[in-house]
């Protein structure tokens, strides 16, 4: 017996193949035991007709007006039938929206922690499982990680049944399917995979599910534990699979084959296979008019490559190839760099570090008194380093602009991963020049093109070139020509509009 087997063991029930007893004394017993220093699971102990009865559920986890009004207010009243069954008791006196039957103790304790009641009657050998889950939770909202000027305002909880409902209400369709699956040997967290049978193939839903049928570990707290252990290659720098607190962005990649991931207790769900170009890409982008979005789209690709490399550059220009730099622009910045006792890689990695240590602490700290450090902070130490000849004017303004360029990118997860890799293309610079910049473009770039998201290559639809899907790459082309859905996933059912949307040309007198 390998160390797994023998923890799964030690964690296993004792009541794990026992089955629910005609006598409800032991019944209590077993579940009492159970719940030994549980002091939130309660006991309430009740008359159904002429027998006794105990109805058993976790404080706080349960809809108690819906157990007082559709339950117990049945279960107290005169009851006629004296040889009651859990089939009388199930049509003629719970009014609650579900009941299930089981026997089995171990489902009985695995359904408590879910947040079920547990209605136990002596002389019945099953329990009634009564679906009133309730406890607090918080409202819908809008996403603060996702905010946009125009679209949908609402955004996923951490309430898995919410989060089910907002993709219905976006597609009320018979072919949305859901599978669901416990991850978790202690957490037993509950996870949604959601898919549309009419367009996602199905080897890729197969595979999602395989994938998570292998996952062995005792808890699952948010939907990032999924992501790592499900991802195609972990050590890499860039994401493969994309999460969002919107439903309408989980729905539109739903609409092109693609899967989704909810999971019970966190707001953000998973999106697979993606590609590269997704992360560069809002939703918003699909509201506003194409030719807003194709200069949004332009712009952060541009401004990607200057969170990038903006610092990397400077280091490489001001150290090695300073006759690439107009004469007048040189004086200046050699003017600015003459009391500076530092390299320019020095110089630049310390104002990256610290402008990292200012963003990460005005995100630990609360909202109002963060946005003041963060701010303030830059403002007055920036000020101060560069009066105190410690960095120059010009590398402020180079880690002001690198910063600025990384909080346009629309995806946090691509952000941080472009804010990491700026610092070995910063050392690769003062190390070897416009050479080191070349050498770690070239080192990255073979990296993404290597890069799969579930089989799927990771620079879909560039490489391998694809023209007939470059129209929502680096521009948003008008819906009206966006008439294929992407077939890297969908093979069948391809089109997504009739061929005569193209809006006619008016001419009026």
């Amino acid at each position: 017996m390998n160390h797994r087997q023998l923890y799964q063991n030690q964690d296993a029930p004792e009541t794990l193949d026992q089955t629910v007893v005609t006598d409800l004394t032991e019944n209590v017993a077993v579940l009492k035991k159970e719940f030994d220093k549980c002091s939130d699971v309660k006991f309430r102990p009740l008359i159904v007709g002429q027998n006794e009865a105990y109805l058993i559920f976790v404080e706080g986890l349960i809809d108690s007006k819906s157990i007082e009004f559709h339950a117990l207010k049945q279960l107290l009243a005169e009851i006629k039938e004296e040889h009651l069954t859990a089939e009388y008791l199930e049509k003629n006196i719970l009014s609650v929206n579900q009941v299930v039957e089981s026997n089995k103790m171990s489902d009985i304790v695995k359904q408590v922690l879910h947040g079920s009641s547990i209605l136990l009657v002596d002389s019945l050998n099953k329990g009634l499982v009564l679906d009133a889950k309730g406890g607090t939770s918080r409202s819908v909202s809008e996403p603060d990680t996702e905010s946009v000027v125009r679209g949908p305002r609402e955004g996923f909880t951490e309430n898995l049944g919410v989060n089910t409902a907002l993709v219905r209400q976006k597609i009320k369709s018979k072919h949305l399917k859901l599978i669901s699956k416990e991850v978790g040997t202690q957490t037993n967290t509950t996870i949604n995979i959601m898919y549309m049978d009419n367009l996602a193939p199905p080897d890729l839903v197969e595979e999602v599910i395989a994938r998570i049928d292998r996952i062995e570990i005792d808890g699952v707290l948010e939907s990032g534990y999924i992501e790592e252990l499900i991802e195609d290659s972990p050590s890499s720098f860039f994401p493969q699979i994309q999460n969002t607190e919107r439903p309408d962005t989980v729905a539109a990649n739903l609409l092109e084959g693609r899967v989704s991931i909810l999971v019970n207790g966190t707001p953000f769900a998973l999106i697979l296979p993606v590609s590269f170009w997704q992360f560069i890409q809002s939703s918003e982008d699909y509201y506003q008019r194409y030719h807003i979005s194709i200069f949004l789209r332009i712009l952060r690709v541009m401004l990607l490559f200057l969170a990038l490399l903006l610092p990397a550059f400077y280091v490489a220009i001001t150290t090695f190839h300073q006759d690439m730099i107009p004469t007048n622009l040189l004086f200046s910045i050699a003017a600015s760099r003459e009391s500076i006792p530092f390299p320019a890689l020095i110089e630049a990695l310390m104002m990256e570090i610290a402008f990292e240590a200012l963003r990460e602490a005005g995100i630990r700290l609360p909202k109002v008194i963060g946005q003041a450090v963060s701010i303030l902070g830059a403002l007055v130490i920036g000020q101060a380093a560069v009066e105190a000849g410690i960095v120059s004017a010009p590398m402020v303004i180079i880690v002001s602009l690198t910063g600025i360029a990384s909080f346009t990118i629309p995806r946090f997860n691509m952000a941080i991963s472009i804010r990491l890799l700026r610092f070995p293309m910063m050392i690769l610079a003062g190390i070897f020049g416009l050479f080191g910049i070349a050498l770690g473009s070239i080192i990255v770039l073979t990296h993404l093109c290597k890069l799969r998201s579930f089989g799927v290559p990771y620079f879909h639809p560039l490489g391998p070139l694809k023209w007939s899907e470059l129209k929502d790459v680096f521009i948003r082309i008008p819906w009206w020509d966006m008439d294929r859905r992407p077939t890297q996933f969908v093979k069948e059912n391809v089109s997504r509009e009739k061929d005569n949307l193209k809006p006619s040309t008016h001419k009026h007198n």
